[in-house]
């Protein structure tokens, strides 16, 4: 039987192992083997795929609906400011620091956790199944996206990442375009040129006054901002070009093509957006999931932080312990307490779910 003390020990010692091997996104073959081997250990049968793990409790029914839970063991580099070693996992005043520790180590050995003390239950509602995945940090291809397909039929998710186990039932979707202005290269004291960089001030200058008119209760307004500008060679020659970045947060009333086909209309630079890949995310405050955690004193909130809930069709919920401020910061820690907690309300809020029928 496993007891939330007994799962708690052991997602510290496994949280410890994962802080001690660098797994930057992309070189996360050393930590997937260690999720793996704890999942073996436990005589569960693991799936991999290039550094993604997932596995499905003892009695998975294809008949049933099936609920995903997901969380990443890929990390940032540590940045210059650190103090203590980022991979040396110390445990202090209640802390455990090392890179990864928050974002999103401690949600992940959570959810393993959680899904250890449903894995063998019988007559559960939905099938549960877990997904350890790679390149999250990186939005890169070779991570959650890339394993959907070989997963079951996903009807919800609980997206593991540090909101302190508050309901973030939104996030915000991703838009990043690169705007090239153009202009008419010159001597700049000729009066026959036309200047890319005043060109691209009448896009920006509209960028920034711009109001969506759709908004969202969870998620506000969307929000553009332009971020990078290069321009010109030398002091004496007018730039026949100037190239801006926009990076625009939008909310679940729009999706990212339309957005990029908005902004479009209504400036002259040429647009190329990098990526159709992120778009926004939502569950219904009706869902049972939800409910229940609001029951249990839960809030919900709309996020503006990006994670794999991009990737999801499904309704999905962002879920963790640890607080998104911490993550990516020197010295990132994790309050042992609050992985024990976390561990305990996971449980508490799914079980009403599983357990209905």
């Amino acid at each position: 039987m496993n007891t939330v003390d007994q799962l708690y020990t052991e997602a510290i010692q496994l949280l410890k192992k994962l802080i001690q091997t660098p797994s930057f996104s992309g070189e996360e073959d050393k930590t997937a083997a260690i999720i793996a081997d704890w999942f073996a250990d436990k005589d569960i049968a693991v799936n991999r795929s290039k550094n993604n793990i997932w596995v499905k409790n003892q009695y998975f029914d294809a008949q049933k609906p099936s609920l995903l839970l997901n969380s990443h063991h890929d990390t940032v580099r540590p940045n210059e400011n650190y103090k203590n070693n980022p991979f040396e996992a110390i445990v202090k005043d209640g802390k455990v620091y090392g890179l990864g520790s928050n974002d999103a180590g401690g949600s992940l050995v959570s959810l393993m956790a959680l899904f250890t003390y449903y894995y063998s239950k019988k007559d559960l509602a939905y099938n549960v199944v877990i997904a350890a995945t790679a390149e999250e940090e990186n939005s890169g291809d070779n991570g959650l996206r890339s394993i959907l397909s070989k997963l079951p039929t996903i009807d919800f998710a609980i997206v593991g990442e540090p909101t302190e186990m508050q309901l973030a039932i939104s996030e915000k979707g991703l838009l990043v375009i690169d705007a090239y202005a153009a202009g008419v290269s010159g001597h700049a004291a000729h009066e026959n040129t036309v200047n890319a960089i005043s060109e691209a001030i009448q896009d920006i200058e509209w960028i920034n006054s711009y109001d969506f008119p759709k908004k969202s209760k969870t998620l506000g307004d969307v929000k553009m901002s332009v971020t990078q500008i290069e321009a010109g060679t030398q002091h004496n020659v007018v730039p026949a070009s100037c190239h801006f970045v926009i990076d625009v947060r939008f909310n679940d009333a729009y999706t990212n093509k339309e957005v990029f086909q908005l902004i479009d209309k209504h400036t002259k630079s040429k647009l190329l957006a990098r990526s159709f890949k992120h778009n926004s995310s939502a569950i219904s405050k009706d869902h049972p999931v939800v409910l229940s955690g609001i029951e249990l004193g839960r809030k919900t909130y709309g996020s503006s932080t990006l994670s794999d809930q991009t990737v999801l069709t499904c309704p999905s919920l962002k879920l963790g312990p640890g607080v998104s401020s911490r993550s990516h910061t020197a010295d990132e820690f994790i309050y042992l307490e609050e992985i024990k907690k976390g561990i305990a309300l996971y449980i508490k809020i799914i079980e009403p779910v599983l357990k209905q029928q």
